[in-house]
Protein backbone atom coordinates (compact mmCIF):
# COMPACT_ATOMS: atom_id res chain seq x y z
CA UNK A 1 0.00 0.00 0.00
CA UNK A 2 1.17 3.63 -0.95
CA UNK A 3 0.84 6.32 1.80
CA UNK A 4 -1.84 8.11 -0.54
CA UNK A 5 -3.51 4.78 -0.90
CA UNK A 6 -3.63 4.84 3.11
CA UNK A 7 -4.74 8.19 3.39
CA UNK A 8 -7.11 8.15 0.76
CA UNK A 9 -8.11 4.98 2.61
CA UNK A 10 -8.12 6.30 6.46
CA UNK A 11 -10.17 9.06 4.76
CA UNK A 12 -13.09 7.47 3.74
CA UNK A 13 -13.33 5.64 7.03
CA UNK A 14 -13.03 8.28 9.35
CA UNK A 15 -15.27 11.07 7.10
CA UNK A 16 -17.86 9.36 5.00
CA UNK A 17 -20.07 11.93 3.60
CA UNK A 18 -18.66 14.88 5.77
CA UNK A 19 -17.89 16.17 9.36
CA UNK A 20 -21.09 17.12 10.09
CA UNK A 21 -20.12 18.69 13.77
CA UNK A 22 -18.08 20.95 12.27
CA UNK A 23 -20.09 21.57 9.57
CA UNK A 24 -22.81 22.50 11.79
CA UNK A 25 -20.91 24.41 14.31
CA UNK A 26 -17.83 26.67 12.46
CA UNK A 27 -18.70 28.86 9.37
CA UNK A 28 -17.02 27.30 5.73
CA UNK A 29 -14.85 30.56 5.98
CA UNK A 30 -13.51 30.32 9.57
CA UNK A 31 -9.74 30.53 9.82
CA UNK A 32 -7.90 28.73 12.76
CA UNK A 33 -4.37 27.53 13.96
CA UNK A 34 -3.68 24.91 15.93
CA UNK A 35 -0.12 23.24 17.68
CA UNK A 36 1.07 19.77 17.70
CA UNK A 37 1.73 19.17 21.53
CA UNK A 38 3.97 15.98 23.14
CA UNK A 39 2.33 15.37 26.48
CA UNK A 40 5.00 12.43 27.08
CA UNK A 41 8.41 11.48 26.44
CA UNK A 42 9.29 9.53 23.95
CA UNK A 43 10.57 9.32 20.36
CA UNK A 44 8.81 11.07 17.42
CA UNK A 45 7.84 9.43 14.73
CA UNK A 46 5.15 10.00 11.90
CA UNK A 47 5.71 13.87 11.50
CA UNK A 48 6.16 13.91 7.68
CA UNK A 49 2.84 11.19 7.08
CA UNK A 50 1.13 13.86 9.43
CA UNK A 51 1.98 16.92 7.06
CA UNK A 52 0.83 14.80 4.18
CA UNK A 53 -2.71 13.98 5.52
CA UNK A 54 -3.16 17.76 6.80
CA UNK A 55 -2.24 18.37 3.03
CA UNK A 56 -4.36 15.89 1.09
CA UNK A 57 -7.50 17.09 3.53
CA UNK A 58 -6.79 20.77 2.41
CA UNK A 59 -3.76 21.76 -0.08
CA UNK A 60 -4.02 25.25 1.63
CA UNK A 61 -3.26 24.60 4.78
CA UNK A 62 -0.02 26.33 5.92
CA UNK A 63 1.92 23.22 7.93
CA UNK A 64 5.27 24.11 10.06
CA UNK A 65 7.19 20.88 11.23
CA UNK A 66 9.21 22.24 14.08
CA UNK A 67 10.52 18.53 15.15
CA UNK A 68 11.94 15.82 12.81
CA UNK A 69 11.64 12.19 13.04
CA UNK A 70 13.83 10.41 15.24
CA UNK A 71 13.69 13.57 17.83
CA UNK A 72 13.61 12.97 21.24
CA UNK A 73 10.59 14.85 22.59
CA UNK A 74 9.42 15.64 26.04
CA UNK A 75 6.41 16.89 27.58
CA UNK A 76 5.32 20.66 26.23
CA UNK A 77 7.46 20.31 23.25
CA UNK A 78 5.64 21.62 19.76
CA UNK A 79 6.24 19.51 16.90
CA UNK A 80 4.30 20.80 14.32
CA UNK A 81 1.87 24.06 14.07
CA UNK A 82 -1.05 24.58 11.06
CA UNK A 83 -2.78 26.96 10.08
CA UNK A 84 -5.90 27.89 7.55
CA UNK A 85 -9.46 26.63 7.50
CA UNK A 86 -10.55 25.67 11.08
CA UNK A 87 -12.93 22.73 9.11
CA UNK A 88 -10.28 21.47 7.61
CA UNK A 89 -7.72 21.05 10.57
CA UNK A 90 -10.45 19.57 12.67
CA UNK A 91 -11.37 16.95 9.67
CA UNK A 92 -7.41 16.08 9.44
CA UNK A 93 -6.84 15.74 13.00
CA UNK A 94 -7.47 12.73 14.14
CA UNK A 95 -6.20 10.74 11.66
CA UNK A 96 -3.09 12.78 11.78
CA UNK A 97 -2.60 12.13 15.20
CA UNK A 98 -3.32 8.20 15.40
CA UNK A 99 -0.97 7.99 12.92
CA UNK A 100 2.03 9.88 14.48
CA UNK A 101 1.11 8.20 18.08
CA UNK A 102 1.22 4.85 17.41
CA UNK A 103 4.90 5.42 15.74
CA UNK A 104 5.88 7.25 17.88
CA UNK A 105 4.99 4.69 20.36
CA UNK A 106 6.76 2.45 18.13
CA UNK A 107 10.14 4.47 17.63
CA UNK A 108 9.55 4.89 21.04
CA UNK A 109 10.43 1.12 22.15
CA UNK A 110 12.70 0.97 19.54
CA UNK A 111 15.16 3.37 20.70
CA UNK A 112 14.76 1.99 24.12
CA UNK A 113 15.82 -0.83 23.37
CA UNK A 114 18.58 -0.54 20.67
CA UNK A 115 20.12 1.78 23.19
CA UNK A 116 20.43 -0.89 25.75
CA UNK A 117 22.31 -3.11 23.24
CA UNK A 118 25.01 -0.59 23.25
CA UNK A 119 28.68 -1.75 22.66
CA UNK A 120 27.15 -4.76 20.72
CA UNK A 121 26.66 -6.28 17.38
CA UNK A 122 23.26 -7.29 17.85
CA UNK A 123 20.84 -5.38 16.21
CA UNK A 124 16.90 -5.44 16.67
CA UNK A 125 14.64 -6.87 14.00
CA UNK A 126 10.73 -6.28 13.69
CA UNK A 127 7.96 -9.32 12.76
CA UNK A 128 5.04 -9.86 10.67
CA UNK A 129 3.35 -9.06 13.79
CA UNK A 130 1.55 -5.93 12.45
CA UNK A 131 -1.91 -3.93 11.83
CA UNK A 132 -2.93 -5.02 8.56
CA UNK A 133 -3.09 -2.16 6.43
CA UNK A 134 -0.36 -0.15 8.27
CA UNK A 135 2.32 -2.41 8.03
CA UNK A 136 4.27 0.06 6.25
CA UNK A 137 3.90 2.52 8.76
CA UNK A 138 4.84 0.45 11.45
CA UNK A 139 7.89 -1.37 10.07
CA UNK A 140 9.10 2.56 9.08
CA UNK A 141 8.36 4.06 12.72
CA UNK A 142 11.10 0.85 13.97
CA UNK A 143 13.57 2.13 10.99
CA UNK A 144 13.46 5.33 12.58
CA UNK A 145 13.52 3.84 16.23
CA UNK A 146 16.92 2.44 15.23
CA UNK A 147 15.48 -1.03 14.52
CA UNK A 148 16.41 -2.86 11.59
CA UNK A 149 13.23 -4.29 9.37
CA UNK A 150 13.13 -7.94 8.68
CA UNK A 151 11.34 -9.15 5.53
CA UNK A 152 8.41 -7.22 4.90
CA UNK A 153 6.07 -9.81 3.70
CA UNK A 154 5.77 -13.52 2.21
CA UNK A 155 7.44 -12.61 -0.52
CA UNK A 156 10.80 -11.26 0.07
CA UNK A 157 12.09 -13.52 2.12
CA UNK A 158 11.29 -17.27 3.04
CA UNK A 159 11.50 -18.09 6.75
CA UNK A 160 10.69 -21.65 7.29
CA UNK A 161 8.84 -22.55 10.74
CA UNK A 162 7.15 -25.56 13.14
CA UNK A 163 4.44 -25.95 10.88
CA UNK A 164 6.16 -25.78 7.59
CA UNK A 165 8.94 -28.30 8.83
CA UNK A 166 5.47 -30.55 9.84
CA UNK A 167 3.86 -30.02 6.41
CA UNK A 168 6.70 -30.54 4.55
CA UNK A 169 7.91 -34.08 6.51
CA UNK A 170 11.16 -32.80 8.40
CA UNK A 171 13.84 -30.17 8.26
CA UNK A 172 15.78 -31.76 5.71
CA UNK A 173 12.92 -32.12 3.42
CA UNK A 174 11.58 -28.53 3.92
CA UNK A 175 15.24 -26.60 3.20
CA UNK A 176 15.60 -29.16 -0.06
CA UNK A 177 12.35 -27.84 -1.08
CA UNK A 178 12.85 -24.11 -0.26
CA UNK A 179 15.97 -24.41 -1.84
CA UNK A 180 15.15 -25.43 -5.08
CA UNK A 181 12.26 -23.53 -5.43
CA UNK A 182 14.69 -20.50 -4.70
CA UNK A 183 17.09 -21.45 -7.83
CA UNK A 184 14.00 -22.13 -9.94
CA UNK A 185 11.52 -19.02 -9.43
CA UNK A 186 13.11 -16.46 -6.63
CA UNK A 187 16.97 -16.30 -7.04
CA UNK A 188 18.65 -14.24 -4.71
CA UNK A 189 15.44 -14.51 -1.75
CA UNK A 190 17.54 -15.58 1.32
CA UNK A 191 16.46 -18.40 3.17
CA UNK A 192 15.67 -19.02 7.19
CA UNK A 193 14.86 -21.43 9.32
CA UNK A 194 13.65 -22.40 12.95
CA UNK A 195 15.25 -24.06 14.93
CA UNK A 196 13.05 -25.23 18.13
CA UNK A 197 16.32 -26.40 20.05
CA UNK A 198 19.57 -27.94 20.06
CA UNK A 199 18.61 -30.96 17.95
CA UNK A 200 17.00 -29.29 15.51
CA UNK A 201 19.87 -26.93 14.78
CA UNK A 202 21.95 -30.04 14.30
CA UNK A 203 19.69 -30.83 11.94
CA UNK A 204 19.90 -27.47 9.66
CA UNK A 205 23.69 -27.88 10.02
CA UNK A 206 23.59 -30.99 8.35
CA UNK A 207 22.03 -29.75 5.40
CA UNK A 208 23.13 -25.99 5.24
CA UNK A 209 21.71 -24.23 2.54
CA UNK A 210 20.20 -21.76 4.50
CA UNK A 211 21.47 -18.29 5.20
CA UNK A 212 20.23 -17.13 8.88
CA UNK A 213 18.74 -19.88 11.33
CA UNK A 214 15.93 -18.64 14.05
CA UNK A 215 16.63 -19.55 17.59
CA UNK A 216 13.46 -19.94 18.76
CA UNK A 217 12.95 -19.62 22.92
CA UNK A 218 16.01 -20.87 23.66
CA UNK A 219 17.41 -20.54 27.16
CA UNK A 220 20.47 -18.48 27.58
CA UNK A 221 23.05 -21.48 27.62
CA UNK A 222 21.19 -23.13 24.73
CA UNK A 223 21.44 -20.20 22.68
CA UNK A 224 25.30 -19.18 23.55
CA UNK A 225 25.78 -23.09 22.78
CA UNK A 226 24.03 -22.66 19.21
CA UNK A 227 26.06 -19.41 18.68
CA UNK A 228 29.01 -21.39 19.02
CA UNK A 229 28.13 -24.20 17.10
CA UNK A 230 27.08 -22.33 14.30
CA UNK A 231 30.60 -20.30 14.38
CA UNK A 232 29.86 -17.50 11.99
CA UNK A 233 28.78 -20.06 9.29
CA UNK A 234 25.08 -18.35 9.10
CA UNK A 235 23.17 -15.14 10.32
CA UNK A 236 21.94 -15.86 13.60
CA UNK A 237 18.86 -14.52 14.95
CA UNK A 238 17.26 -14.85 18.51
CA UNK A 239 13.35 -15.16 19.05
CA UNK A 240 10.45 -16.08 21.45
CA UNK A 241 8.92 -13.07 24.20
CA UNK A 242 12.29 -10.56 24.22
CA UNK A 243 11.29 -7.88 25.93
CA UNK A 244 13.50 -4.61 26.89
CA UNK A 245 14.17 -5.90 30.21
CA UNK A 246 15.70 -9.19 28.60
CA UNK A 247 16.85 -7.98 25.11
CA UNK A 248 19.99 -7.47 26.89
CA UNK A 249 20.64 -10.43 27.67
CA UNK A 250 19.94 -11.95 24.98
CA UNK A 251 22.52 -9.70 22.79
CA UNK A 252 25.24 -10.51 24.71
CA UNK A 253 24.77 -14.59 23.86
CA UNK A 254 26.40 -13.66 20.73
CA UNK A 255 23.41 -13.61 18.18
CA UNK A 256 23.37 -11.32 15.25
CA UNK A 257 19.51 -10.41 15.15
CA UNK A 258 16.94 -10.06 17.92
CA UNK A 259 13.28 -10.33 16.85
CA UNK A 260 10.57 -8.46 18.94
CA UNK A 261 7.09 -8.73 17.71
CA UNK A 262 6.47 -6.47 21.26
CA UNK A 263 7.82 -3.96 18.99
CA UNK A 264 4.32 -3.65 16.76
CA UNK A 265 1.90 -6.00 18.49
CA UNK A 266 1.36 -4.43 22.28
CA UNK A 267 3.30 -1.44 21.97
CA UNK A 268 1.95 1.52 23.76
CA UNK A 269 0.90 4.84 21.65
CA UNK A 270 3.10 7.97 22.85
CA UNK A 271 0.40 10.95 24.32
CA UNK A 272 0.15 13.56 21.78
CA UNK A 273 -2.58 16.30 21.06
CA UNK A 274 -3.49 18.79 18.70
CA UNK A 275 -4.42 22.49 20.59
CA UNK A 276 -6.46 25.40 19.23
CA UNK A 277 -4.54 28.79 19.81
Amino acid sequence: MTIDEFIRAAVLEDVGDGDHTSDACIPADAEGRAKMLIKEAGVLAGIHIAEQIFYYIDSSLKVEILAEDGSPVQPGDVVMSVSGKARSILKAERIALNCMQRMSGIATLTRKVTDSLQGLHTKVLDTRKTTPGIRFLEKLAVKIGGGVNHRFGLYDMMMIKDNHIDYAGGIRQAIEKADEYRASSTPGVKIEIEARNLDELEQILAVGRVDRIMLDNFSYDDLRTAVKRIGGKYETEASGGITFETAREYAECGVDYLSMGALTHSVKSLDISLKAY
